[in-house]
């Protein structure tokens, strides 16, 4: 050998250089760093919430009001800004900037917001664990803009 370890020499071969003079280990690092930006699988257009019932959410989110301060593609209200727009939340990194976007996440939150961040502006709607999946399941289904 080199002098080199096993290793040592695999990082070396990984440092031909490409046309564009960046090095192929450069180049294989921060591909593998964007692949692993997102925590989890969250903004996937067809994820699912087990158990969840979509008509049902969409029948709860029109009972409890969420169109009073939410923009959400079939529901009526106003032309309400005081929360975010709900018609492409699976493509959101983040539930209220705080956490990933996964719908186990998305049920906790909608269960009791301030307990997760007690600044928020949204209330505590006293939803049973069964109505916040029905409204994931019905806000993951949405594929608006």
């Amino acid at each position: 050998m080199n002098g080199t370890s096993g290793a040592a020499s695999r990082y070396q071969s990984m440092e031909t250089t490409t046309k564009g003079g960046t090095t192929a280990g450069t180049l294989l690092l921060a591909l593998s760093l964007l692949a692993g930006c997102g925590e989890g699988g969250a903004y996937d257009a067809a994820m699912t919430v087990p158990g969840g019932d979509p008509e049902a959410g969409h029948f709860l989110v029109r009972a409890h009001g969420c169109g009073a301060c939410h923009r959400i593609d079939g529901v009526r209200g106003p032309d309400a800004n005081v929360g975010p727009p709900l018609n492409a939340l699976s493509s959101q990194v983040y539930i209220a900037g705080v956490l990933p976007n996964l719908p186990e996440n998305m049920v906790r939150w909608l269960m009791d917001p301030p307990a997760i961040d007690p600044r928020t502006a949204m209330p505590d709607l006293g939803l049973s664990e069964r109505e916040a999946t029905d409204i994931a399941a019905f806000l993951y289904s949405l594929e608006g803009g």
